[in-house]
């Protein structure tokens, strides 16, 4: 039996606001990651070429399903967190046997960022591309793109084993042959991270919390990396943009409940796993409880988790009767309808992995400090808390930690009560009896496995230099005054023709034809883009053509429009 005891002896007079709650989950966590672990590492294996059938070396395939859904695809953003978890086993010496998989990986990246596709060349938006067929050739059926989070987590597992690669003395395989894909992805990310991004679930294009993190630490870490290895002028763009997009971050934030606020278009309420991953994905060690950059442990986050966990406490029928301080099955957002909208495998342990990196923070620092954001999280585990700093020597540090851990624990037990007798992890399970549903053998559920497990056992990746980042009050206020416009054109076009936007502003490129803002084509003959703008601002703007080069502008006069205060605007227009 599962059985969560909280007892606030000392915090709370002859223990009334004590919480003791027995949870019918005949579950065993320490069993469960012995048997867990290496079916997950072997599930995960099986996925990626050449052991799956049809795959090129190192191509990661999402899923052996080919119907209902067909996953049988690969994946950017799924492949290269996979191999992320991967290069940190590999890093930590946890398994050596790895380096000829992750060298195959890396070349199977780099000829997808030369595969031409539907989001454009490698020098034209190819690289947001979201997904490919298994032998590295173009998708070109219609989907939602471009996805801008690829980039930037495919550089980030690189340049994790760059980094190893340098301080091992490997410096000519670094700088020659995973240098050149890492700068290709960096230098996209440079020039279009203010775009707008379907976001990591497909199916909201404006721009996403998650992209905007992972584009912050890809920027961030390629800029210490191009450092090192003595590429000063890129170094200096990765800084440059990665403070500006350090600033965006904290748009995001919405104080009232207090979350993040996943898109900042859709119109769903905003609580979305996007940020739970966000902060998971941006754990830095070294950068201890930093609100500024979500980390795990910042009142910010356990506040967001609080909000994102609660929403699905009385949405899915195996939550019910499930009290109101104890781990519940987690999806994706609470609006979500696809394949019926259950309980995802990878959303329900990133609750558990981003609580265990904050217990490894605070057990690090010795100490933990509960403010007026965070109360409503600890109040979770005692009602009579209040805002102070804790030290490692109190018991009400040990009351807390030990509860998170139990909390932490329950997420996992969840999962494994849902998980078949072969461990086998699909991506979701039924809402309303746990039965698996969707793709059978998700690679990413299985990766979401191995790095909640490695988190529980204490186990940290290197620092992607988080620590001490701070943004100035003159960039919150230009935070203050933006504003998030949609641009909406009717324009038929013929194959490979696409609409690009430009304007009078450096937001839209200062009427740049070279590096014009691709629109959507998802809603054809509707072409969409979300841009973020300067408030109170007069703003003119046209839509262009290019085919094979040739630059096409609308007729003649210049659109024009005045942004908001606040808010959001949308623009609808026919191409003229």
């Amino acid at each position: 039996m599962y059985h969560v005891l909280f007892a606030s002896l000392g915090l709370c007079a002859a223990a009334m606001c004590a919480v003791d709650v027995d949870v019918d989950v005949d579950v065993d966590v320490d069993v469960y990651l012995s048997t867990e672990s290496p079916i997950a590492k072997a599930g995960l294996l099986a996925n990626v070429g050449p052991s799956s059938s049809g795959a090129y070396p190192g191509v990661v395939v999402a899923s052996p399903s080919t119907s209902n859904p067909d996953y049988f695809y690969t994946w950017v953003r799924d492949a290269s967190l996979v191999f992320k978890t991967l290069i940190d086993q590999y890093t930590l010496g946890q398994d050596t046997s790895l380096a000829s998989l992750i060298d195959m990986f890396v070349q199977a990246e780099a000829d997808i960022q030369q595969v031409t596709n539907p989001s454009g060349s490698v020098s034209t938006g190819g690289l947001g591309e979201p997904k490919f067929y298994v032998n590295e050739t173009a998708f070109t059926g219609a989907w939602g793109r471009p996805q801008r989070d690829g980039p930037a987590l495919r550089s980030t597992a690189i340049i994790t084993y760059a980094n190893w690669l340098l301080a091992n003395g490997n410096t000519s395989y670094a700088t020659d042959s995973l240098w050149p894909v890492i700068q290709l992805d960096l230098d996209y990310l440079a020039n279009n991270w203010n775009q707008s991004t379907f976001d990591l679930w497909e199916e909201i294009d404006s721009s996403s919390f998650f992209t905007t993190a992972v584009q912050h630490r890809a920027l961030r870490q390629g800029a210490a990396l191009a450092t090192a290895i003595g590429q000063t002028s890129s170094a200096t763009q990765y800084t440059t943009q990665a403070d500006v997009i350090l600033c965006f971050l904290q748009s995001y934030w919405s104080p009232s409940p207090g979350f993040m606020t996943a898109n900042t278009g859709g119109g769903r309420s905003g609580v979305d796993a996007n940020t739970v991953l966000a902060s998971v994905h941006t754990f830095d060690v070294n950068a201890g409880c930093d609100p500024t950059t979500f980390q795990p442990c910042s009142d910010i986050a356990l506040s967001n988790l609080k909000t994102y966990v609660d929403s699905f406490r009385y949405i899915y029928a195996i939550n019910f009767g499930i009290p109101a301080n104890t781990a519940v099955a987690t999806g994706r957002y609470p609006e979500d309808v696809y394949q019926g909208g259950n309980p995802w495998y990878l959303t329900t342990f990133a609750v558990a992995e981003q609580l265990y990196d904050a217990l490894i923070v605070w057990n690090m620092h010795g100490s933990l400090t509960v403010t007026s954001i965070s109360l409503g999280f600890f109040q979770q585990f005692d009602t009579s808390l209040t805002i102070g700093t804790y030290t490692s020597s109190s018991f009400t540090f040990t009351f807390l930690t030990t509860a998170v851990k139990t909390f932490a624990d329950g997420f996992i037990a969840i999962g494994a009560q849902y998980t078949p007798s072969d461990g086998a992890l699909s991506e979701q399970f039924s809402r309303n009896n746990g039965t698996q549903l969707s793709a059978i053998d998700l690679t990413w559920s299985y990766a979401s496995a191995l790095t909640v497990f490695a988190a529980r056992a204490g186990q940290t990746s290197a620092s992607w230099g988080a620590q001490g980042l701070t943004v100035s009050s003159s960039c919150l206020t230009t935070n203050a005054l933006t504003v998030s416009v949609e641009f909406n054109v009717n324009a038929t076009t013929v194959l490979g023709e696409n609409i690009y936007l430009t304007g009078s502003v450096s937001a839209l490129t200062n009427w740049g034809t070279s590096n014009p803002i691709l629109l959507s084509s998802a809603n054809y003959p509707i072409w969409s883009t979300t841009v973020n703008l300067p408030a109170d601002t007069a703003i003119q703007y046209k839509y262009i053509r290019i085919d094979n080069g040739q630059v096409t502008w609308e007729s003649y006069p210049n659109n024009a429009f005045m942004t908001g205060t606040f808010g959001a605007q949308t623009l609808n227009d026919v191409w003229r």
